[in-house]
């Protein structure tokens, strides 16, 4: 996956958005205002964060070398995924459960605006 595919992967998304609190280096991408994904989409090699369901991260972890526990973020709920060594399609089911967590915890009117009830 290249830093090109990942940004357009993670801005297809219902009302997803990309954002740089953090300086010009490091891509955020939020739904309605909450994080899903961050990136510094210059950085060699590849990664990503992305929030995971706790038990899942573990297993995740525990699984393969390229995901690790979420680099200054909550570790029990999210993941830095390196994209280079992992199948371009299990990134993109990661970055999808991501935007997914996030959505579900959303108030239910802007769900539905999503179309994600």
């Amino acid at each position: 996956m290249t830093p090109e595919e990942l940004r357009a992967f993670c801005l297809e998304f219902n009302a997803a958005a990309e954002e740089f609190p953090f300086g010009p280096e490091t891509s955020v991408f939020k739904v309605c205002g909450k994080i899903f994904a961050m990136s510094h989409l210059d950085g060699d090699p590849l990664q990503v964060s992305l929030k995971c369901d706790p038990d899942e991260a573990v297993r995740l972890r525990a699984e393969y070398e390229a995901v690790v526990p979420g680099w200054h973020l909550n570790k029990r709920h999210w993941n830095t995924v390196t994209a280079g060594p992992l199948p371009d399609r299990l990134v993109r089911e990661l970055i999808e459960d991501s935007y997914d967590l996030v959505v579900a915890g959303l108030p239910k009117a802007e769900r539905l605006r999503l179309d994600r009830p």
